[in-house]
């Protein structure tokens, strides 16, 4: 069982990244557009690399130390998004849809976090 949630979650974070590079890139180009498209590629990309990381490592504290880098940017992938919104930089029905997507697997992932921290 929980290497399909791994699966899942896995899959969610590699599909968020995809869904955020795909409406980042055809942006005009502009320093404030430059600046957050290449940060969000970055840390949602992030997630996803280090999830599927963390899935494959080979002890408990390896693991662990994974899941802490996932948790921190998947924060900063929302913070990214944040302030995305703030700007007006995309519609609002797309960054609403990222924005959900990337608070839960943040929820998820503390949640993972968590209860691995306790098995230390």
């Amino acid at each position: 069982m929980e290497n399909n949630f791994n699966q899942i979650i896995a899959d969610r974070t590699k599909l968020l990244t995809v869904k955020i590079i795909n409406n980042f890139s055809n942006l005009p180009y502009s320093d404030k557009v430059s600046v957050i498209r290449k940060q969000l590629f970055r840390c949602s990309s992030s997630v996803a690399a280090n999830y599927r990381a963390m899935c494959r490592a080979r002890s408990l504290k390896e693991k662990y130390a994974k899941i802490c880098i996932v948790v921190e940017e998947a924060d900063e992938t929302v913070f990214w998004l944040e302030v995305t919104e703030e700007i007006n930089m995309i519609s609002r029905e797309i960054l609403k849809e990222l924005k959900n997507e990337a608070m839960e697997i943040l929820k998820i992932t503390a949640a993972y976090k968590k209860k691995l921290g306790e098995g230390l």
